[in-house]
């Protein structure tokens, strides 16, 4: 018998009239998928599978080098799961902001068609809407190249509890704690609102860069925390899954380790369900974890078990690395929805 997550999940009542909501907070980004070799990165000077934030210049002069022109598409760590949770049926919120130029519109557009509540969107016309560029290499994996243009914008003002009063579970992205103000504002914000807190780590240069912080935020604030082996490892000093999963795991109610291929781990309260990956033959590793929690979200919102949970994730997991970038058609989603519910 794995554990149940309901008390992490629902602090509400059980007959509450309205549907339970998720709402996310991060950086509502374009991705822009490109396919390269690893020669391309070393020749850029990046480091292969990490993400560096860049000036708009510099994201510019990169595109001008990759050999074909890039897929867009709505992206953002945060955004890509509330983009997926919405196409589960789920009521969904995010808060981010955008530019007033055409990639804000194409962004805005895709969110509300996928039924996402978009009324948090905040807006800028001083910078234009950020992008991400994804360099991806044979093996599958990504080098992100990031411009936060307007969705580095979002200030403390533009942040209060009423943003989160209806939502019953809050999913932040690890990349907003570069603005670590902000980050504070939406952590108190949400509290105060009486919501679950889920903040995933995002790339192993956040956990580094905050370090001197994560712990204790991890301890005050948020009840579930995701992370991949590379943050992991940068957070526990090991590259041992066990290891790391209890180090999480002290200072949160529940822990989550996302080992790709090899599945993932799960632990709440003192429980660890191993969870397996589903066969895939991956193309493109762009939003992998970010679809892995949405799935495993939906199933902790149906009242899942922590293994159910994680094995809605595996499927959509294991569906976009199929893919390039984190997008996928309709009929995927049809095929997602379709497995989970038997």
């Amino acid at each position: 018998m794995t554990p149940e997550l309901k008390h992490a999940f629902f602090p509400r009542p059980a007959d509450s009239p309205r549907p339970c909501q998720v709402i996310g907070v991060g950086s509502l980004m374009v991705d822009l998928i490109a396919e390269v070799d690893d020669a391309f990165i070393d020749d850029i000077g990046r480091q292969k599978g990490g993400m560096e934030l860049v000036a708009a210049t510099t994201l510019d002069d990169i595109l001008a080098q990759v050999p074909q022109a890039p897929t867009i598409a709505p992206g953002g760590s945060a955004a890509n799961t509330i983009h997926g949770l919405a196409r589960l049926g789920l009521s969904t919120a995010f808060l981010g902001k955008l530019g007033t130029d055409d990639n804000g519109e194409f962004y805005a557009d895709a969110f509300d068609s996928a039924g996402v509540d978009t009324s948090r969107f905040r807006r800028t016309d001083a910078l234009p809407t950020g992008r991400c560029l994804s360099l991806v290499t044979p093996d599958s994996e990504r080098t992100l190249c990031t411009d936060l243009g307007a969705s580095g914008a979002l200030t403390t003002t533009e942040v209060g509890a009423d943003d989160f009063r209806d939502c019953d579970y809050v999913h932040i992205e690890g990349y907003l704690l570069f603005n670590r103000d902000l980050t504070m504002a939406v952590l108190g914000a949400a509290k105060e609102a009486g919501a679950v807190v889920g903040l995933d780590l995002a790339s192993f240069e956040v956990v580094g860069a905050n370090a001197d912080v994560l712990e204790e935020l991890l301890r005050g604030y948020v009840d579930v925390v995701y992370a991949n082996e590379d943050e992991a490892e940068a957070f526990c000093g090991v590259r041992n899954p066990d290891q790391c999963l209890g180090g999480l795991a002290q200072h949160c109610d529940v822990a989550v380790l996302k080992l790709g291929a090899d599945g993932a781990r799960i632990q709440a309260d003192g429980d660890v369900t191993v969870v397996s990956a589903q066969p895939a033959v991956a193309v493109d590793t762009t939003g992998a974890g970010d679809l892995w929690a949405a799935g495993f979200l939906y199933g902790c919102m149906q009242g899942m078990d922590a293994g159910d949970a994680g094995r809605c994730g595996a499927v959509t997991g294991s569906e976009v690395v199929q893919v390039l970038g984190a997008a996928l058609a309709d009929e995927v989603w049809q095929r997602i929805q379709s497995t989970i519910r038997e």
